[in-house]
């Protein structure tokens, strides 16, 4: 029984010591972009403001359904479901998982750009976020 919950309480802590948070990933995208691109000087917030609210060719900017301010709720463009804030400074449970925030990049770049977002475009965008109070 004691074997059971020591392991338990470590699996707890070994989950917690990996826990996610927005600045990791920006960080990570950050990193990948300058692996690209030795002369990548870092990411801008406002070039992910720029990029959050511009059209890209396509009929939506990432604006279009989570509004030009990311601290407030958005709506989707076709579905009308209602979007919690995009930005973490509104939303806690934004960009703490994995699995979540690929799937979100994946999804939205290619309804905006009709392509996958560069690290580049990621770590902007996830800099324009984190600075949005």
């Amino acid at each position: 029984m004691r074997i059971s919950v020591s392991l338990f309480l470590l699996a707890v802590a070994s989950t917690a010591a990996f826990a996610e948070a927005p600045a990791d990933f920006l960080n990570a995208y950050a990193q990948e972009a300058k692996q690209q691109n030795p002369g990548y000087k870092g990411p801008s917030p406002q070039q992910g403001q720029r990029f959050f609210t511009s059209l890209h060719g396509h009929e939506w900017s990432c604006s279009s359904c989570h509004t030009s301010n990311p601290v407030t709720a958005g709506r989707h463009e076709v579905t009308n479901k209602v979007i919690e804030p995009l930005a973490p400074s509104a939303n806690a449970a934004r960009f703490t998982r994995q699995a979540k925030v690929d799937k979100w990049f994946k999804r939205n770049c290619n309804d905006v750009l009709g392509r996958a977002c560069s690290a580049e475009e990621k770590a902007d965008v996830m800099a324009y976020l984190l600075s949005v109070k």
